[in-house]
């Protein structure tokens, strides 16, 4: 519905994308509950459940950055995206496992909680940086037709873009500092260079070095719009690409 509206525009696929958003984000939160209540624990345990909630944070971000933008076609860029994570999350094992006896502790909540709000954040930032590069070339071209009166004025959608980044970098870092409280309370040392430890630091750095090149440097814009992308892919990397290709402490049973 979502690739439907971006093409078409009309008022019915827009209505219906939304409601679609809705029904689909409520039962997802049903689910959520349902595993929690049985597990006891956060539904994070496996790579199926962190993707499942990965997703469920990136709609609930895409709503509230609605609500308080009324972005148009903001959807058309999240959503597709949240449907491959689900896709991908759908063919991994579902079973509900026990969680380590270690783990079970109020950290969890915590770290678990700002890391995937950080990222969900910033994913909703990879979109409005396209939707931005988008629109950019409309204006350069000089073509104002389409997607062009369609799309928020780039001053808006830059905007929304370092809003966000500006929200999932603090949560992101302090995704980190507990983290790293939590292993020093568990192993007895802070950090253990662990490959989920050092990609988390690695895309934590480059986000440090986009929000210091905007306020010392003045980058906005287009370069924003395009290290919003290439960020984000560094935090698909990092969930999915660590846990499948590396061996790390923090893969998921």
């Amino acid at each position: 519905m979502a690739i439907l509206d971006l093409m078409t525009g009309s008022k019915a696929t827009s209505k219906g994308m939304v409601v679609f958003a809705i029904a689909g984000f409520t039962l997802h939160t049903l689910n959520v509950v349902l595993r929690l209540t049985i597990s006891g624990h956060m539904p994070t345990a496996s790579l199926h459940e962190a993707a499942s909630f990965f997703t469920w944070c990136i709609v609930l971000v895409f709503f509230i950055i609605e609500y308080r933008y009324k972005v148009g076609l903001l959807g058309s860029f999240v959503l597709p995206g949240v449907f491959v994570l689900m896709l991908s999350s759908s063919v991994l094992p579902r079973e509900l496992r026990p969680l380590p006896v270690i783990l079970k502790n109020s950290w969890l909540w915590l770290h678990t909680i700002l890391a995937f709000a950080g990222e969900a954040a910033l994913a909703v930032a990879c979109g409005t940086g396209i939707m931005y590069l988008i629109q950019e070339r409309h204006v350069k071209s000089k073509k104002l037709e389409g997607l062009y009166h369609r799309l928020p004025s780039l001053r808006v959608l830059d905007e929304i873009n370092y809003r966000l980044i500006t929200i999932g970098f603090p949560l992101l870092t302090l995704a980190i500092i507990t983290g790293a409280l939590w292993s020093e309370a568990i192993w007895g040392t802070f950090w253990r260079w662990d490959p989920k430890e050092v990609w988390s630091l690695i895309t934590w750095l480059f986000y440090a070095i986009v929000l210091h090149a905007r306020l010392t440097a003045g980058w906005q814009g287009r370069k924003t719009a395009i290290l919003s992308a290439m960020g984000f892919i560094a935090i698909l990397f990092t969930f999915f690409g660590v846990n499948l290709l590396l061996k790390t402490f923090h893969g998921f049973e």
